[in-house]
């Protein structure tokens, strides 16, 4: 690993890293990309690994984030790109809650029992959902989300946590707002109110994925019918969810959830306009 590090940096600084100058103060997004490429992450901490992304160079993460959405809906709207494009849809996924995790202000105890409990609770409703039927309704994955376990991507454990987390960051900052400029304290500090609303927004983006879902092959329901079994559930479950993330006792402030979510939004709307517009 070390090694293909240091052929990176060769390749983008040149021999030696001779033009990697991170004591100087980045100029342009290209010169911020390319000292960014410089840097040996082999041989930092987590600590260091999340200055340089979250500080450093948050602009840029910020930019090349939505360059990726961008250029991801592109791929997947037209049919020449549409499959080498289906095949990194997993890898966004993971790489956005990637670096929504280093964007993560507080790494306390709670925080990863909050985490790793709402990853494995969603994976494992969706098995069982998947198997039973009980749940969302009878459907079944394809093939784009990459590896299954117990018939189930691994990535939907990601995706509930990149989800939940988003949902209840942009809850936040809404009701941040109302509480400003309607001065009423004690409703928009409510804790069941704020896990209601983002599960609203759970159910709203659910309602853009899943035809989405369909077309590429994420998964697909019996008799290609989406019940509305499907959407009563992903309520309940979110609001559960999000309840635990909201009550959870640790900083909750992440500027890049709030991109993703609306990344995320856009994405789907993107999408589904052009499968009507060109069915």
């Amino acid at each position: 690993m070390q090694d293909v590090a240091q052929l990176v940096r060769a390749l983008v600084c040149g021999a030696g890293g001779r033009g990697f100058e991170p004591h100087l103060p980045a100029k342009s997004l290209v010169e911020q990309t390319r000292l960014f490429c410089c840097y040996d992450f082999t041989m930092m901490n987590f600590s260091q690994i999340k200055s340089i992304v979250t500080i450093r160079y948050q602009k840029t993460t910020f930019i090349v984030v939505t360059l990726m959405y961008i250029v991801g809906t592109l791929g997947l709207i037209f049919p020449s790109t549409q499959p080498y494009f289906k095949l990194a849809s997993a890898f966004n996924l993971w790489v956005s809650l990637i670096l929504l995790l280093l964007f993560h202000q507080e790494y306390n105890r709670a925080f990863i029992i909050t985490a790793v409990s709402i990853f494995l609770t969603g994976f494992f409703i969706e098995v069982i959902g998947v198997h039973t039927g009980i749940i969302f309704g009878k459907y079944g994955y394809g093939q784009t989300l990459g590896t299954k376990v117990l018939g189930v991507p691994l990535v939907i454990g990601a995706n509930w946590l990149l989800l939940i987390y988003c949902s209840t960051e942009v809850t936040q900052k809404i009701f941040e707002k109302l509480r400003k400029y309607l001065l009423v304290n004690m409703l928009f500090d409510n804790i069941f109110l704020k896990a209601f609303f983002a599960s609203f927004l759970m159910v709203l983006l659910d309602f853009l994925i899943e035809p989405v879902a369909m077309h590429l092959d994420f998964w697909h329901w019996q008799n290609e019918q989406i019940p509305v079994q499907n959407y009563q559930a992903w309520f309940l479950i979110s609001f559960i969810l999000s309840f635990i993330f909201l009550k959870g006792k640790f900083i909750k402030s992440n500027l890049l959830a709030i991109i993703l979510f609306l990344l995320q939004f856009t994405f789907f709307i993107s999408i589904n306009i052009f499968n009507i517009v060109y069915p």
